[in-house]
């Protein structure tokens, strides 16, 4: 029974921390050496103890209501009618815009494997490839899962044994605070670890264990800081590489790493976000199918060619589309849980509760009047 119970908490820990692992990853480098490494680190812990709770909220939120639901069914319940098409509209827009995330950082990892050619063309291969396995409904299956993490897993801790190596570049590290750009990095690392989408089946996995609660809060909290961890390392080992990392991380590897290296990191990192791409568009499909009711040719304009036309409208900088929807989506979703946890559990506003409110009204102001 224990062995069994130690198989489930794991499978449940690995389940968050693939969630979690993910494109924002990226965007960190850039964003720690421009705000100071202590700032950015502080903001890697500050984001997953706020993230450790949100996801407990969300879970304490299933447990708590009976049936099945999504995000929206919870919205809808705890928060009224309006809120639940609010909800689903944020959903929506939002997992469009980390199409588009997806598009523009294919071009970077397309950059790794061949240098020559144009940049569009390889987004546009990309593009392709990830519509036809979309409307193709390409399942959802263990080995696209897998591929995600694991390819940008190895990537890290690839990255970060490489520049431990540069000690020179490691000495020169920026650890000195620069206030203008103090909350630039909130919004990004925001968006890094969020994995919300992984509760309801990390719930499904423990809810029938002996003390269930202990160990759905356990399997949180190590799934959600196995990656902060992960992102602080490969933090470390991009800067370690290059002290003047790009906006993506990825661009600036050129010249820094021999090339088969970054030709095998091209490879995976293609193969994972494609395979993120294709699970995104799948859930925005089947929202609007299902949920919705659109057309065949409504669904195909909206998850085919919105991500391209928002790239072809000027939406190309990687580190801006992060911010955006890590400052926006996901601080209202995090505001949503909050307040549906609070009438789920009938609990009053406490200070915990009004600091962690905080975390996401901040990061909001902020990417609204940046």
């Amino acid at each position: 029974m224990k062995i069994m119970i130690k198989k489930d908490f794991w499978l449940a820990v690995g389940l968050l921390a693939g969630a979690i692992i993910g494109a924002g990853v990226f965007s960190l480098p850039f964003a720690f050496q421009i705000s100071g490494l202590s700032i950015g680190f502080f903001y890697l812990f500050l984001a997953a103890a706020v993230y450790i709770a949100i996801h407990w909220m969300y879970s304490d939120i299933i447990l708590r209501t009976e049936g099945e639901h999504r995000f929206v069914g919870y919205a809808k319940i705890y928060l009224g009618e309006k809120a639940a098409w609010f909800s689903m509209l944020m959903t929506i827009v939002e997992m469009i815009f980390v199409m588009t995330i997806y598009l523009v950082l294919s071009q970077s990892f397309g950059n790794l494997i061949l240098a020559s050619g144009e940049g569009i063309a390889k987004l546009l291969i990309f593009w392709f490839l990830g519509s036809v396995a979309v409307f193709a409904s390409v399942k959802r299956i263990a080995l696209l899962e897998l591929l995600i993490v694991g390819g940008i897993f190895l990537i890290m801790i690839a990255i970060f044994g490489l520049g431990i190596l540069n000690a020179e570049n490691l000495r020169s590290l920026n650890f000195n605070y620069n206030w203008p750009a103090a909350l630039l990095p909130l919004a990004p690392v925001l968006f890094a670890l969020s994995g919300r989408v992984a509760i309801p089946s990390l719930v499904n996995i423990l809810r029938n264990k002996e003390n269930a609660k202990q160990l759905i809060w356990k399997s949180i909290a190590v799934g959600t800081i196995m990656p902060a961890i992960l992102y602080g390392l490969f933090a470390v080992g991009i800067l370690g590489l290059n002290p003047l990392p790009s906006e993506d991380s990825v661009s600036g590897l050129i010249g820094q790493v021999p090339n088969w290296i970054l030709f095998i990191i091209g490879i995976l990192g293609l193969l994972s976000l494609w395979s993120s791409y294709i699970v995104v568009g799948l859930d925005v499909k089947n929202i609007l199918f299902f949920d919705l009711k659109f057309s065949k040719t409504a669904i195909f304009l909206m998850v085919v060619t919105a991500p391209l036309l928002l790239y072809l409208a000027g939406l190309q900088s990687f580190f801006g589309l992060v911010g955006f929807v890590g400052g926006i989506f996901l601080t209202l979703e995090g505001i949503f849980i909050t307040l549906m946890w609070l009438r789920a559990a009938k609990r009053k506003l406490t200070l915990p509760i009004v600091l962690l409110l905080s975390v996401f009204v901040v990061a909001l102001a902020y990417e609204i009047i940046k």
